[in-house]
């Protein structure tokens, strides 16, 4: 580098990059990072952009940020270490649900949109995010999860989450059930004020972006996928909608068909009963509790090698959807991002 150099990087895990630059840079050279949370087919204007001045006089910093304000994007300051712990909040464990999903559905040999169990509403965001997701290189998703020191635990939490719901579905303890469902819901749902707030989706936005042909009836699910995740934000103390300005477009999805799940008149309700006394998807849910603890395996012992098998064998099953899901979840995104 050039003398009284300013260094940045756009990783999405910062505490390696940041060592990095503090072991091979000279004490001259200045540093302030950046990260912008959306992915490169999002525009960026009023997207969340991180700026970290980790080593940086005012003038320099101020420079940097002249500089990214071309993206037209919402600077936000943070350090390093929160960055990596909302990352890992509000994308880690968001991108291990998906995994596990295409995982589970590909060991059932079944493209979800093919059978009327998962077309429609709230299965139309299941199904497009984890073939947007499934559509991009491994790398992005492994560094994220395996260099981040906080998104272990909360991978792990999830998956542990998962277990344990669906142990209680199983051996029938409803009682139990929905008493852990309803204390994770109160904790993330009214602790944080939502209760009076408007949905972030609405059932004419979940129901307008669709692989399959929507059925007049929906079959039952008891979207175990979207419990466990509520379970985890309450075992973790998480809430949510405390990260939503440093959220990424994927996130509010899912956070947005948790709260609808949460919040909707009667619904929960119904699922917690379809959960104990309805076996149509339990060995969909078999699987998905399989790959769930599976990916948190890759991601607790730093597999690097195993995490790009598993991703890339899921990948191809379902490469030949790739084109027309980015499409419609690149207006799925384009909406939510309009009403959040």
């Amino acid at each position: 580098t050039k003398k009284h150099a300013i260094v940045g990087g756009q990783t999405s895990c910062k505490a390696p990059e940041i060592a990095a630059f503090e072991r091979h840079l000279p004490s001259d050279i200045e540093i302030v990072s950046c990260h912008s949370l959306h992915g490169p087919n999002v525009d960026p204007k009023d997207q969340p952009l991180v700026v970290i001045r980790h080593r940086a006089s005012q003038a320099s910093f101020d420079l940097v940020t002249r500089i990214l304000s071309c993206f037209g994007s919402k600077q936000v300051l943070l350090d390093a270490e929160i960055h990596d712990r909302i990352t890992a909040d509000t994308q880690a464990v968001t991108h291990a649900a998906f995994l596990s999903m295409g995982t589970a559905w590909r060991a059932n040999n079944q493209f979800p949109w093919e059978t009327t169990r998962y077309v429609g509403g709230i299965e139309n965001v299941k199904c497009n995010i984890t073939l947007r997701i499934y559509s991009n290189k491994w790398h992005v998703y492994a560094g994220l999860a395996i260099l981040n020191p906080s998104a272990k635990k909360q991978i792990r939490q999830y998956a542990e989450s998962v277990t344990d719901l669906f142990k209680l579905m199983l051996g029938g303890h409803g009682r139990e059930l929905k008493r852990r469902i309803k204390t994770a819901g109160d904790f993330v749902f009214t602790a944080a004020g939502r209760r009076g707030e408007p949905l972030l989706l609405s059932d004419e936005v979940l129901d307008r972006f669709s692989l399959g042909k929507v059925p007049k009836e929906r079959p039952p699910n008891n979207h175990l996928s979207l419990l466990a995740m509520v379970d985890c934000w309450w075992k973790l103390g998480i809430v949510p909608y405390d990260h939503m300005i440093c959220s990424t477009p994927l996130f509010r999805l899912w956070l947005g068909v948790t709260e609808y799940l949460y919040r909707k008149p009667g619904l929960l309700d119904e699922v917690i009963t379809i959960a104990v006394e309805d076996n149509t998807f339990r060995s969909d849910d078999l699987e998905f509790t399989f790959a769930a603890r599976g990916w948190s395996d890759c991601v607790s012992f730093g597999d690097f090698s195993s995490y790009r098998d598993r991703f890339e064998q899921t990948q191809s099953y379902f490469a030949p959807r790739f084109p027309e899901a980015t499409r419609v979840g690149n207006e799925m995104i384009k909406v939510i991002l309009e009403k959040t």
